[in-house]
């Protein structure tokens, strides 16, 4: 059984000292260009400092039409250049991997915040967005490579692509959303067809040891659990992914689809022929032993969302002390204060239902 603490190599760059990633995890903190803001700075290093073998950033959009929530972080112009290349080495100067996330909302951006209509595969009347015309799909893909580009030339070891959730790639995936007659549209093949074209593009472009990930939801959103699982092992027999990091919103339930109600969905995944390819899960792991309990079920690393809100210093107080007990919720203002949130942050998070207690 693989240990927390083992270090896991990749096939391309350098190879995380541990089994925790910080998870992609939106904090209002950016400032309204998309540049990097001095909370946000503090918010991700913070989690270096704690011991995290991979540091991800918030979803970073890759174009200003794609952006899902104020105070997001930006990729988009070289504007946000100076701000990426602080963090990254901020990052890695704690031993953590540096890696952005790269993302467009799609549809769900909203218009009072992009000053447009969201842009779809298809229009889409619930969202109020038009369908992107064939030369905008090839923009989008030119979009992600180039915001892999940035990436790279601020100094993060890698990227990885946000495929889940219901934004935009997510969009493409889903035969409910996606009504494409194209390329892009109609088959699962094609529905997936612009992740592959991303993936070739950066690798492409990209330095021969960028590291590069795939983030994927197997249910919601309008997806089939079975063309999730068969793209997963697509790219995975490929092996032009270093990792997947399945999303699976609670990582020890059973599937919902009628098929596989039976299985566990870590189960569906960690069943797959991964070649070289990594595999992480992720959904509420708070405690040591679900952490470990993913990687006895065959997951190679972890990805702590809410945890580490809660404690920067997760994988250090586990190192030093094998009965650490997470704190439980809710939690005061002060003690995220105490965690490195910000303002933003912080009153972002007492939305969440019995996360920050009253005052």
């Amino acid at each position: 059984m693989t240990n927390l603490f083992a270090p896991m190599t990749f096939t391309r760059g350098p190879a995380m000292k541990n089994r925790f990633m910080l998870a992609p995890l939106t904090n209002l903190q950016s400032h309204a260009d998309g540049t990097l803001s001095d909370d946000e700075y503090h918010w991700l290093t913070q989690r270096a400092v704690g011991g995290f073998g991979l540091t991800m950033t918030c979803a970073a959009h890759i174009q200003a039409v794609g952006q899902g929530f104020p105070g997001q972080l930006g990729i988009f112009s070289d504007l946000h250049l100076p701000g990426l290349t602080r963090l990254a080495a901020g990052i890695k100067a704690q031993n953590s991997l540096a890696v952005i996330q790269l993302h467009h909302a799609g549809m769900r951006s909203p218009k009072d915040l992009i000053g447009e209509a969201p842009v779809c595969p298809s229009d889409n009347a619930e969202f109020g967005a038009r369908a992107l015309i064939g030369a905008e799909v090839e923009q989008l893909i030119e979009d992600f490579i180039a915001g892999a580009e940035r990436a790279e030339k601020a100094g993060f070891d890698g990227v990885e692509i946000h495929g889940a959730h219901g934004y935009v790639l997510c969009q493409f995936l889903s035969a409910e959303v996606n009504q494409r007659t194209d390329a892009y549209g109609g088959s699962p093949e094609n529905r997936a067809r612009i992740i592959h074209d991303i993936i070739d593009g950066i690798r492409a472009r990209c330095r021969p040891d960028f590291n590069l990930g795939l983030r994927l939801s197997p249910e919601r959103f309008g997806v089939n659990l079975v063309e999730i699982r068969d793209l997963a092992q697509a790219l995975m027999t490929e092996g032009k992914i270093d990792y997947l990091d399945m999303s699976l919103w609670d990582s020890f339930k059973n599937a919902a689809d009628e098929g596989f109600q039976d299985k566990s969905l870590i189960s569906i995944f960690t069943a797959l022929d991964r070649g070289s390819v990594r595999l992480g899960v992720a959904g509420k792991i708070m405690t040591p032993a679900s952490a470990q309990a993913c990687l006895d079920a065959g997951a190679d690393f972890v990805l702590l969302g809410r945890a580490a809100i809660l404690h920067h210093d997760y994988p250090n107080k586990l190192a030093t002390d094998p009965d650490f007990t997470p704190v439980t919720l809710p939690v005061s203002r002060a003690h995220l204060v105490a965690e490195g949130l910000g303002p933003n942050f912080v009153n972002y998070m007492a939305t969440w239902p019995g996360f920050v207690a009253a005052e």
